[in-house]
């Protein structure tokens, strides 16, 4: 793996845990064991390193979003598949994260809201027509006010009076709670059923 390639990975890993703010050129330099002035010969300054771990984590969201689809049997399984994705990211995702890439590096936040409001938006809706024309969606559904609100309600979890407001519960079960909500709320009798088909399957059996 080449230099920048290892300063990118080892950055996402600590902002991702840790968040941004709290994360220094300094700390980044001694968690890979190379000086400061080695790091600060493939980026310029901190903004510049964020902006390049952000540009990583919309490359593979873009990648997975694409292998869900490809993947999945129908409309529904292909939002089952995407909530393991995210369940995995989230684990290990400090929920200060984008409050603080939006008021400390906008250059970084603005390429994130770009990918979310153009291409998360586009992905969604393709989802819905998809779940409509195999039956699993109701056929009345605004397409378009349906993709928005589910948008935002994906990253409701990421909004501190939101999380205050439902307790101790981690962001992935906040996630997972409010989309299957949003799906038992779109879907046909026969949605109805193949949700509770593949939630019956995520069941880990009981050892005996």
């Amino acid at each position: 793996m080449e230099h920048d390639e290892r300063i990118i990975a080892k950055a996402h890993e600590l902002f991702m845990r840790f968040g941004v703010r709290s994360i220094s050129m300094d700390e980044i330099a001694s968690q890979l064991g190379m000086s400061k002035k080695t790091l600060y010969q493939y980026f310029t300054d901190k903004d510049h390193l964020v902006e390049q771990v952000i540009r990583l984590e919309i490359n593979r969201n873009t990648s997975y979003c694409h292998l869900q689809y490809n993947q999945s049997e129908n409309a529904i399984h292909e939002v089952f598949l995407a909530i393991e994705m995210v369940e995995e990211m989230l684990k290990n995702m400090n929920p200060l994260l984008l409050f603080e890439l939006e008021k400390y590096h906008p250059k970084a936040f603005q390429q994130f809201y770009e990918h979310k409001n153009k291409f998360l938006f586009q992905v969604i809706t393709n989802n819905l027509k998809r779940g409509i024309e195999e039956e699993l969606y109701r056929s009345e559904l605004p397409v378009e006010i349906m993709a928005a609100y589910r948008i935002e309600s994906i990253f409701l979890i990421f909004n501190p009076s939101f999380t205050q407001a439902t307790g101790k519960h981690s962001l992935d079960e906040l996630a997972e709670a409010i989309t299957h909500h949003f799906l038992y709320g779109i879907a046909t009798p026969k949605g109805q059923k193949l949700i509770a088909k593949y939630l019956q399957k995520q069941q880990k059996p009981i050892a005996k």
